[in-house]
């Protein structure tokens, strides 16, 4: 599979104050600016994972894929120009604004701008956190992963899966229709919800310790409006986690316990038991759709469906002084 994880992610914002008190207040990412116009935050070793610049229009965003080396970043060039997809080589300085030594751009078919590269920038000084935390877990998993709102999940499917080389790792149809996709052992680094309207959702980052969510989510209750959907556990990837309002227009998930697949052997399934095992009530669906997701809980508790392994603290290490990857054993498969 080409690409290895998703490296970074940059959002249109003129709110650069309130991004700044938000991202390390609550989420714990480290503050790293860059001028006038541009904030980026560090989550690990990286020169920067996460950009929120002003010259962006509001709303407008960009996702960075990584690939191994250059030889791969032209292999994948030639393969999306060889499926029609016009491809750009950015220019040194931009790759130099993203902390990369290589840079392509291209649109996927409801126009998200895609960046692929290589050689991503580390920094020699240790992550500081904008809060007291034990870290992220990012390493070969990536940063975390992006949710879509897509207008129609199917030319989204086919470029994703056939041209990009995502693999599928689940989807559901009620209360909503949603298709989660991988790329490498977290179970899905991408994610489109069909809401007949393209945009960005939310973008989730998960903690190493359970602790670390739930002092985020008490400091999200203490800001009106701030939480988007409550604390609950996933039933697909078995994310503990919970959701607050970003200074844009989406969310930022915060979350742990994020289950690992095996890609080679994953196989993909249609989930019935509703997006959540207990917990995440969200705000933003109309309330005919809440109750669906409330009674599909329900459903849930009293058939005593319970995510398939206990994930304990004691499995997540930090490595360097940064956030490295989980190092315990996971149960994989589907």
């Amino acid at each position: 599979m080409a690409l290895l994880g998703l490296g970074y992610a940059g959002f249109g914002s003129d709110a650069l104050d309130d991004w700044r008190e938000f991202g390390t207040g609550l989420v714990g990412f480290q503050a790293v600016e860059r001028g006038n116009s541009l904030l980026a935050f560090r989550m690990d070793d990286r020169k920067q994972r996460v950009v929120i610049d002003r010259a962006m229009g509001e709303g407008t965003r960009f996702f960075g894929w990584e690939v191994a080396d250059s030889t791969a970043l032209d292999a994948l060039a030639a393969k999306l120009e060889a499926a029609g997809v016009k491809v750009t080589a950015e220019p040194a300085a931009l790759a130099d604004a993203r902390r990369v030594r290589g840079l392509i751009s291209f649109s996927d078919p409801e126009g998200n701008r895609l960046e692929a590269f290589w050689g991503a920038e580390t920094d020699e000084t240790p992550f500081r956190p904008g809060r007291n935390i034990s870290g992220f877990r990012t390493g070969p998993l990536g940063l975390g992963h992006a949710v879509l709102t897509v207008e129609n999940i199917d030319p989204m499917l086919a470029f994703y899966t056939g041209v990009l080389g995502f693999g599928l790792s689940d989807y559901i149809t009620k209360p909503f229709r949603a298709y989660f996709f991988h790329v490498n052992a977290r179970h899905h680094s991408l994610a489109m919800i069909e809401t007949g309207k393209s945009g960005m959702h939310h973008l989730m980052v998960e903690l190493f310790s359970l602790d670390d969510v739930g002092q985020a989510y008490d400091i999200a209750l203490t800001q009106e409006g701030r939480v988007g959907v409550t604390l609950g556990r996933h039933t697909n990837d078995f994310m503990t986690s919970f959701y607050c309002k970003s200074p844009s227009s989406f969310m930022i998930e915060c979350g742990w316990g994020g289950r690992e697949i095996d890609p080679p052997t994953w196989q993909a399934v249609e989930m019935f038991d509703g997006p959540s095992l207990w917990g995440h009530d969200r705000v933003w669906l109309p309330e005919k759709d809440r109750e669906v997701a409330r009674d599909m809980r329900m459903n849930a508790a009293r058939e005593g469906k319970r995510a398939p392994v206990q994930v304990m603290e004691g499995n997540y290490k930090l490595m360097s002084g940064t956030c490295a990857w989980w190092d315990g054993v996971r149960e994989g498969g589907g």
